[in-house]
């Protein structure tokens, strides 16, 4: 574990386990997130012999709790300064929801030889909020009932999201597990508030049509059918078909934590997507 300092003062925190001469995979976390929302894939690829990395988003976990950029670019701009102080080289770069649309505006601007491969999962590409060129997106006024539930009581806010759709826990005969909110909770309090919100419109309102269409190594689409945070129909589906060397597989039933309510499921099917 170590930071790093970015052009603009701010510290990045993150994570570095296993030979440094092994292929790196760096994981990106959602919203309010942290790197620690990757245990369960930290751990099961440091054992297959990859090194595995992950960072706090800045603003977010043990990172500076900054004020200002707090949007896309800057975020990408940050992994840049992360792969290069790191010389990380054909890398693979996994992004969940929020942590997708970094992944995919970082690759699609990345060095040559910097990355080999991505993964979206349940991902916020290509965008998010509704527009006449975005008909199906969720309407401005979700986001801004986010905004002001943050605002508001946020504490409350996030035991609300874990403890309901994010998980899936909301639907019928779900096994929820109050050990999984409590860590949502834990991670999301980590981060700072002004950080948080500002990044509620870069996950909502950045349009990554383009960043998909110029990325040029394969990248493998998750998505859960069940995903109420980020629905399928608006974001894997019409991600899809804008790469150039995309895969695509859809979970039927899984929520948008899939990554930890079935990580039995989706570290497998990572895992022979990285080794093909």
């Amino acid at each position: 574990m170590g930071t790093i300092t970015v052009k603009d003062g701010t510290e990045i925190f993150f994570k570095d386990w296993g030979p440094k001469e092994a292929q790196p995979i760096v994981f990106h976390h959602g919203w309010p997130l942290s790197s620690d929302d990757w245990d369960s894939q930290m751990l099961y690829f440091v054992g297959q012999g990859y090194r595995v990395i992950a960072h706090d988003r800045r603003g977010h976990g043990r990172s500076s709790q900054t004020a200002t950029g707090n949007a896309m670019d800057t975020y990408a701009a940050d992994v840049v300064e992360l792969a290069a102080a790191l010389d990380l080289k054909g890398a693979i770069h996994v992004g969940h929801s929020t942590g997708g649309g970094e992944v995919a505006r970082y690759v699609a601007r990345a060095e040559a030889g910097r990355v080999a491969k991505a993964a979206l999962i349940g991902a916020v590409t290509p965008v998010m909020v509704r527009s006449e060129a975005n008909p199906g997106g969720l309407p401005l006024e979700v986001f801004d009932g986010f905004r002001a539930a943050l605002a508001t009581n946020r504490a409350q806010f996030y035991r609300d999201v874990p403890a309901g759709p994010f998980y899936g826990f909301n639907r019928a005969g779900a096994t929820v597990s109050q050990g999984v909110i409590d860590n949502w909770w834990r991670q999301g309090m980590m981060g700072g508030a002004k950080a948080q919100y500002d990044c509620i419109a870069a996950f909502s309102e950045t349009d990554f049509t383009e960043d998909l269409k110029a990325i040029d190594v394969p990248v493998l689409v998750m998505h859960g059918t069940d995903d109420q945070i980020v629905p399928i129909a608006d974001s894997a589906l019409l991600a899809h078909p804008l790469l150039k060397h995309g895969t695509l597989k859809t979970y039927e039933g899984f929520p948008h934590g899939m990554c930890t309510t079935h990580a039995d499921v989706i570290n497998p099917d990572l895992l022979a997507f990285f080794r093909a």
